[in-house]
């Protein structure tokens, strides 16, 4: 999503070269949606794949159609829309399957059963090959993995946006399903470069009550949390830890202690950011790392989403 003006201008060459450069380095995921840049965001990526396709496994979504960056919640679910949907999506991305398909958000008006039905017969077809579900409450992953297995769940998760583990990281865990977070350093925020003077017009953080200048001062205090630890592990080690390295390798903690596979996707716009996220991997926290940060995440002010409940939001 990054990879379209959401968080302003984007240079669709070099938008390109990051998608190359991110391959370079390893990563062999991407995420994407139907609704980034109206489709444009599957174009983008199908210029990789034209080379690239056996190197990477491809995820995309269906059912908002409007722009979330408008904070839209307007959704379709019903099994012809999931069908027009996929296909338009794979001809956009010019390939004929796709690895992961997500329903992006629920559409409360169409049983979670059709939906999902209608998904696993995209998989009998063989345009797809997994099946995830975006923000969905524990019972709607219950009632889903009924129809048909589902490999992820994507919700935020982050050190500032921990209500999916309430109940839904949980029941992930026991149905064997791997949660993938999105915005997992808190849409950059946690990184410790943003502030709410510095975002431009065209920016959809704008819509998010947590970005409002009073809750961006409060929370302030979990960035510094976070800018702890990277200082003692930069100490510690002798090279240079950044916070949102921090912030990555929590997540991964956070897996560890839930039983569960986690596979944070960080949106970047600069190979060097691809570089340092990757670093990553190299960390180990320790506890007393975790409980500063456990500590800081509990003052949390604000919101996640524009819409509150367009999103799961820790409900059962």
């Amino acid at each position: 999503m990054a990879l379209t003006p959401v968080y302003g201008a984007v240079d669709p060459a070099e938008a390109l070269r990051t998608l190359h450069h991110a391959v370079d380095a390893g990563v062999t995921f991407l995420d994407t949606a139907n609704i980034y840049g109206a489709g444009g965001n599957e174009e983008l990526i199908s210029r990789l794949l034209q080379d690239r396709r056996g190197e990477v496994q491809l995820a995309t979504k269906f059912a908002l159609v409007r722009n979330p960056a408008e904070g839209a919640t307007e959704v379709r679910g019903d099994a012809p829309y999931v069908r027009q949907a996929v296909d338009e999506s794979l001809a956009r991305l010019g390939t004929d399957v796709i690895d992961l398909y997500y329903m992006h958000r629920r559409d409360t008006r169409v049983p979670i059963e059709e939906t999902v039905g209608a998904m696993a017969e995209l998989v009998k077809a063989g345009k797809v090959r997994h099946l995830g579900l975006s923000e969905v409450t524990a019972d709607e992953l219950r009632a889903a993995c009924a129809v048909h297995p589902i490999a992820a769940v994507q919700s935020e998760w982050s050190i500032w946006s921990r209500d999916v583990e309430a109940h839904v990281v949980p029941a992930a865990a026991e149905l064997g399903v791997g949660l993938v977070p999105y915005s997992p350093l808190g849409r950059g925020f946690l990184t410790g470069t943003v502030h709410a003077a510095d975002l431009g017009p065209g920016d959809f953080r704008h819509n998010i009550p947590r970005f409002a200048a009073g809750a961006l001062d409060a929370n302030q205090a979990v960035v510094d949390a976070v800018q702890r630890v990277a200082a003692d592990l930069t100490a510690g080690t002798g090279s240079q830890t950044t916070a949102a390295q921090v912030a990555l390798a929590w997540l991964l903690a956070q897996g560890g202690r839930f039983g569960l596979p986690v596979v944070p996707i960080p949106g970047t716009r600069k190979p060097a950011r691809i570089d340092e996220n990757l670093g990553a991997l190299d960390l180990t926290l320790t506890p007393a790392h975790l409980d500063l940060l456990d500590r800081a995440a509990a003052a949390v002010v604000g919101s996640r989403a524009a819409n509150p409940a367009s999103v799961s939001q820790g409900r059962e």
